[in-house]
């Protein structure tokens, strides 16, 4: 890959950075920054914009967007506030690691349990019999199976290298159980292709639905540089 775009965009990275953290006193400006960032952004995602608007503590599914590059990554969690808030800081989950979250265009998030009053006594029975747990598991599978985030096409191999990633044919409860939630698959789609285009109508720099919220955070890091 010698002279492509990729290393050349790799090497500005890469001095960028060097620039950045070029003595004690600018690494802990550096820290300081991103950590402002992270936990404001974390913030909005998951917490109480105000008292009309509960935070998302529980069950949900979630997006995350560049521009350029589309859907990154779609993943579930059972406890939305410990997740949503770790997402931009990266300590648990690889994401920021590898695409700050500087970057990401737009973070969608469903808390889909509210939805599930809507249902046929058929597909309420089922959710009920099977779980939250594996409600959220089959959701994040139709959502991967449906938008074919890039991040999820490959793994890694013990090689250094990737392998593809054929989630179609995956035999996880998740994708065994996926057949039995149309109905709450189509009402969270729904809400996700509601907020992918949804614009702020405030200086806030975030859109709220009846059952998630989509978090823009350029604006928030125009708002905090």
């Amino acid at each position: 890959m010698t002279g492509s775009h990729d290393d050349t965009a790799f090497q500005r990275w890469r001095n960028a950075l060097l620039e950045a953290l070029d003595s004690p006193d600018a690494i802990m400006a550096w820290q300081d920054h991103r950590y402002q960032f992270a936990h404001e952004l974390g913030e909005l995602l998951a917490g109480a914009a105000d008292p009309d608007i509960a935070p998302i503590t529980g069950h949900a599914v979630y997006g995350i967007y560049v521009a350029g590059g589309g859907l990154l990554y779609v993943g579930q969690t059972a406890n939305a506030r410990r997740r949503l808030r770790d997402l931009p800081v990266g300590e648990s989950h690889h994401l920021a690691m590898t695409v700050p979250p500087e970057v990401w265009e737009r973070v969608i998030v469903i808390a889909w349990p509210s939805l599930l009053a809507a249902l046929s006594a058929e597909e309420a029975q089922a959710a009920e019999q099977l779980g939250h747990a594996t409600c959220g598991l089959a959701l994040e599978y139709l959502l991967q199976t449906t938008y074919r985030p890039v991040m999820l096409a490959r793994r890694r191999s013990t090689g250094g290298s990737w392998t593809p990633r054929h989630i179609e044919t995956s035999r996880s409860k998740g994708a065994i159980s996926s057949a039995r939630f149309p109905e709450l698959f189509n009402a969270v789609q729904a809400r996700w292709r509601s907020l992918m285009n949804a614009q702020p109508a405030t200086a806030r720099a975030a859109v709220y639905s009846d059952a998630g919220r989509a978090v823009i955070p350029a604006l928030l890091h125009r708002a905090t540089s």
